[in-house]
Parts: structure tokens; sequence; C-alpha cells
């Protein structure tokens, strides 16, 4: 059984109905929409949708997709989606991952291949960041740091690989209600933005997480953090909380989890030119 989560703040009605019409014959179960705003017209558009509405006083990204999961849980999902408003797709697209889940119940999570609304590649499954990672990405000139963000966004996989990531960014999270029994849901200490990585180590840490690329999908990207303050500030104090629970230098998992990642490209990269 396949569920979905939506969690929108201040919703575009227009871009969320476009990302709704992509779950049209994909056999979902139950599509939840969780309110972190308070919108009455988002309330028409659920019952105009055949969606349940959850209005919440903005407890988090996470938090709110976990208020959803307890509900599909409760349902008896066996399959969850975790898809932000922005994203849209074909949905033959998320008809071939429920597939392969169901066909692979090993697998924890997937992820499918991103582009940006002008069909270029959106690098989304990434290494576990470092501090240096984060703070090099916002605030050092992007010729000062290419080397090492293209190592962490993986730029030198080949697009066409499937692979077992450690993070991908949670605007599409296909989950294994099992895998989440064993895991747990997202944790509410973060409000906003690191959520994902700590869900996807957490669950790659017990089951694979694959970057899948038979599947792909289009994300417009707003990334409000680089245009907000206040996101911005959000942001830097969710992602201290998270290296605090992990590590800030000293994270022996977060090594290997990279390296064994690392290696994988290389073989294939290896194999490929052989």
């Amino acid at each position: 059984m396949l569920t979905v989560s939506i969690v929108t703040y201040r919703a575009d009605c227009a871009e969320l109905r476009r990302c709704v019409s992509s779950l049209k014959g994909c056999g979902v179960a139950c599509l939840y929409i969780v309110d972190n705003y308070g919108d009455e017209n988002l309330r028409q558009f659920c019952a105009e949708h055949d969606a349940e509405y959850i209005p919440l006083p903005n407890p988090g990204f996470g938090a709110a997709h976990n208020v959803a999961m307890r509900r599909a849980r409760q349902l008896g999902s066996t399959i969850h989606l975790v898809l932000n408003s922005d994203v849209y797709f074909q949905p033959q697209e998320l008809n071939k991952m429920t597939a392969f889940m169901e066909d692979h119940p090993e697998v924890g999570a997937m992820h499918p291949r991103v582009l940006n609304p002008d069909g270029t590649p959106q690098y989304t499954a990434r290494l576990l960041p470092t501090p240096w990672d984060v703070f090099g990405r916002r605030f050092l000139p992007a010729s000062w740091f290419r080397a090492r963000n293209d190592r962490y966004l993986i730029k030198h996989a080949p697009l066409d690989a499937v692979l077992d990531v450690p993070y991908f960014q949670g605007s599409f999270m296909l989950l294994n209600m099992n895998t989440l029994e064993r895991v747990g849901i997202f944790d509410e200490r973060f409000f906003m933005y690191p959520e994902d990585i700590d869900l996807t180590r957490r669950i790659h840490a017990v089951s694979p997480t694959l970057l899948w690329p038979d599947a792909c999908v289009v994300h417009d990207h707003r990334q409000a953090s680089y245009r907000s303050w206040r996101m911005l500030r959000i942001h830097i104090v969710n992602m201290c909380r998270y290296f605090r629970k992990w590590g800030w230098w000293h994270d022996p998992e977060r090594r290997r989890m990279n390296r064994r990642l690392l290696h994988e490209i290389s073989e294939i990269n290896r194999r490929n030119q052989g």
C-alpha cells in the first residue's frame, strides 16, 4: 500500500496542483497534505483533490511529515512517499519505483534521478557532509571550493548508475515502512533542513538507500536559505544540531559510509573505462 505526504507553508495552489496531478494513476491509498500555515483555501483544495487535510501550528518540516507517517502506519501503508510540492513527474516514474521496492523488500529507501526544469541534472544524492562542506558551500567563492563541492555532490558518478548513497534530499523520499519501524521516523529536534540527512543515514546503516536513475522527476527548487536571512539562520542552527548529534569532526560512521560510496563509484568508473 502506497501513501504520500506533502508539507506546505503558504501553499502555492498552482504548484501543488501540478504536483498532485503527478500522483494520478499511481495507486495512492491516501494523500496527506499537511498545512503548517493554516490556509482555508488549502482545506478546500484538499476536499477537491481527495486528500486528507492536516492543519498544524508549524512544528517543522520533519515533524509535520511524521504526523502523516503515523497515520499512514495505522492505515497499513507499506511504502510511503515524502514529497515536496515543487516536484512533478509522469505517473509511470513513481509506479516503476514502487514496483521495484515491492520486489526488493530489503531496500529501505529510494530516490530518483532529479532534474532542474531546464533538463539539467540536479545533484540531490550526496556524501554525508562535514562542517567544512557546509561552510564552504555557503560562504566561500564557488571557484575556491569547486573540486571539494563536486566531490561532495558526487558529480563524478555516472548519471545512469544505481548507487547506494548515505544521503539524498528530502524532496522525494520513497520509504519502506518496515525499515522505518526499525530506525524511526524524522528526528523532530531538527526544525528544517538536516532531517533528511539524518533519516537517510539511519536507514543506510541497516539497509540499502538507492539512488535509482531508471526513474526521473523534476524539482523546481527554490533554495530559500540562499535568498532569506531568516531561512539561512534556521539552516545554520539546525546544521549545528545535526553535527552535535553525529559529531563535528569525529564521525567514524560518516567516514566509513562516504569511503564506501566513493569506492563504489571508482569501481563503476573503472569498469566503464575498461
